[in-house]
């Protein structure tokens, strides 16, 4: 429904997650009886989880500890592990920047040029750990270096930006042609983000296995803020999920809608599912883990940016292992660890067998759904305030 907000123009109402709640159905069922795995080209995963490509997030050595638990950890090719051997050292001199001067000590820290002899590396390091190897690289250098991942074994291609469209304009006449691109690699091609019903159906005529929706809803993005861009994700994934539908009346190919951001608890990951999402990405919640890179600190892809950055450095409280966080078991009551835990329990307690059956969820609009007689919570600081 379209909402006049002037003379001449009208919006749409958009929804976030903290705006909608799950129905339970007529049915129940068993958590062990419950199926969360998802295809992604000819890769059959265990987890609908998927690490961001953020330094502070995903290393060799998580995306290795993640893919043993059944996920896929997305290492950023053009970030901190692509451009320093020791990319441990740099990566406390960012933990140790002062917070006044984070963003202009990241721009310097990034400075430095992508080694494709360490793309190479860190590629084949994860491979070397027996569990499938993503990597990320923007759409402006993936030709850059896509040959040299792939030689060195990359099994998924992530081609990521804040937004990537399938019909880029460029004066310079260098823009990437996604379609004919897509259609000569030999591995399984994400692309994102986006945040339309139309960019997400063009994004999956370019014959990418997902697509990634979401626009500035990250803890660590200020994309909405710097550029007025973005959509509510509920709203995104629900659209992206039509297009998905239009597309496979139209091909007979089915394009996996990954949601990517703005969820913080196993209850949001849910939530996005049953909007329509096949997978999640998500940064912040496993930035938290003892094990990640970021030492404490979480920022995105676009923070560091030379000329117009679009994300801060953002402390995060790491309090319980990677494999805590993804499956548990949990200490805490606040939804925050055993992500797939809570995933399987809210399909079963709302009767469902498996990640298409929850996208038929019955969601409403539910306000109060956070503090709805939560007033003691809220007062205390535990549980849900």
């Amino acid at each position: 429904m379209e909402i006049e907000i002037g003379r001449g123009k009208k919006a749409r109402q958009a929804y976030g997650f903290d705006d909608i709640a799950i129905v339970p159905s007529r049915r129940t069922r068993d958590p062990q009886d419950v199926d969360i795995g998802w295809k992604l080209g000819p890769h059959l995963l265990e987890l609908p989880l998927l690490a961001s490509a953020m330094d502070g997030v995903v290393s060799p050595r998580i995306a290795i500890e993640l893919g043993q638990l059944g996920g896929l950890g997305v290492l950023n090719l053009e970030g901190i592990f692509a451009r320093y051997e020791n990319a441990g050292r740099e990566l406390e001199k960012i933990a140790r920047l002062p917070k006044e001067r984070a963003t202009s000590g990241l721009q310097k820290i990034y400075a430095a040029p992508v080694d494709s002899e360490l793309i190479a590396a860190r590629i084949r390091e994860i491979k070397e750990g027996g569990v499938l190897a993503a990597g990320s690289l923007t759409p402006q250098r993936v030709r850059d270096y896509y040959e040299v991942a792939l030689e060195a074994g990359l099994d998924v291609l992530v081609i990521q930006g804040t937004v990537v469209s399938a019909e880029h304009v460029s004066s310079n006449g260098k823009a990437l042609n996604l379609k004919e691109f897509i259609a000569e690699l030999p591995v399984p091609v994400i692309v994102g983000g986006c945040a339309s019903y139309q960019t997400a159906l063009h994004l999956m005529r370019t014959g990418a296995e997902g697509v990634l929706v979401g626009v500035g809803p990250g803890q660590a993005c200020t994309t909405r803020g710097v550029l007025g861009v973005g959509v509510p994700q509920a709203t995104a994934i629900a659209d992206a999920a039509a297009a998905r539908v239009q597309h496979l009346l139209e091909t007979g190919k089915y394009v996996n809608v990954i949601a990517d951001g703005g969820m913080r608890t196993g209850g949001d990951i849910a939530k996005a599912i049953a909007c329509g999402a096949d997978a999640v990405m998500v940064g912040s919640p496993l930035a938290r883990a003892k094990e990640a890179p970021g030492r404490g600190f979480h920022w995105g892809m676009a923070t560091f940016h030379p000329t117009l950055p679009r994300g801060a450095r953002v402390a995060v409280e790491q309090n319980a292992t990677l494999e805590e966080i993804v499956v548990g078991p949990a200490r805490e009551n606040d939804g925050t660890l055993n992500l797939m835990g809570a995933l399987r329990t809210s399909m079963a307690t709302c009767g469902y067998e498996s990640i298409h059956d929850f996208q038929k969820a019955e969601v409403m609009l539910a306000p109060a759904i956070k503090t709805e007689g939560k007033s003691l919570q809220q007062a205390q600081r535990v549980g849900m305030g």
